[in-house]
């Protein structure tokens, strides 16, 4: 956005010069600089039985999944959520957030070796998309019309699966966070009208300081506190040292990581 650093880096964690405390931040930009100006609207304090590398992986993620499951959609206890790409680290958060607030939760992935990943982090049903259909999976476990929001920052190709397995009624919301595999797909309108469905666009890089201000400070009021209690577990898949931050976006790139990866700067 205008007006953010060209340094790539959208979360962080570290110790404020101000006050000494050790906190996470959710930025725009600059994340990954040693030393990061942050608006002070979106820290937070780093939880205490974490250590402060692992609390990196905490802004992005995590407040990625709140504000689009609790903030866009409303899930709710006793609902259904369906989140794609569910080994990344939005993925991974999601699926917890979801449990966590009393959702029956499918998650996929294209990548076999993930599935234990999904599991681990709660999902009700692990689908390897690389082998089944995910809308076929869903009906034949939990029947038709099954799911009430879907996370998907798949894009095009997973549109029409999304409208097939959403419930009617009015309940079904769709939040499309990334279009990764394509931005246009054909929409069955009859379809999204006999459901009474919502798709929504959501983003969080582009919104401004005081939104995500407001994101933050709901967050540390309803979630933050469930890293304490072990409710919530940051995913870390591997942390490199930053003179080996090359092969921490290698590994991105491949599609190897399960959850996050991090880059630890030395400290003092």
């Amino acid at each position: 956005p205008p007006g953010e650093p060209d340094i790539i880096g959208l979360e962080l964690s570290g110790t404020s010069d101000a006050t000494g405390e050790t906190v996470c931040a959710l930025v725009a930009g600059g994340g990954h600089a040693e030393y990061v100006a942050a608006p002070a609207g979106q820290l937070f304090p780093a939880p205490a039985r974490l250590d402060l590398v692992t609390a990196a992986g905490i802004p992005e993620a995590f407040l990625t999944a709140f504000v689009n499951l609790v903030m866009e959609a409303g899930l709710s206890r006793s609902e259904t959520l369906l989140v794609h790409a569910g080994a990344s680290g939005v993925g991974l958060a999601a699926i917890q957030l979801g449990k966590l607030l009393g959702a029956r939760v499918a998650a996929t992935t294209r990548t076999s070796e993930k599935l234990a990943a999904l599991a681990s982090a709660g999902a009700d049903l692990a689908i390897d998309t690389g082998r089944h259909d995910f809308a076929e999976q869903i009906e034949e476990r939990w029947g038709r019309d099954a799911v009430d929001v879907v996370l998907d920052p798949i894009g095009a190709p997973s549109l029409a699966g999304d409208m097939r397995v959403l419930a009617t009624g009015g309940r079904g919301r769709v939040v499309f966070i990334s279009t990764m595999a394509g931005a246009r797909a054909e929409v069955d309108l009859a379809l999204v009208m006999r459901k009474r469905a919502r798709l929504l666009g959501s983003t969080l890089r582009a919104r401004s300081r005081a939104e995500k201000g407001a994101i933050v400070a709901r967050f540390k009021r309803e979630i933050l506190a469930a890293f304490a209690s072990d409710e919530l577990r940051v995913p870390v898949d591997t942390v490199f040292p930053v003179h080996r931050a090359a092969e921490a976006f290698q590994r991105m790139r491949e599609n190897r990581n399960v959850g996050k990866i991090l880059i630890a700067w030395p400290r003092d």
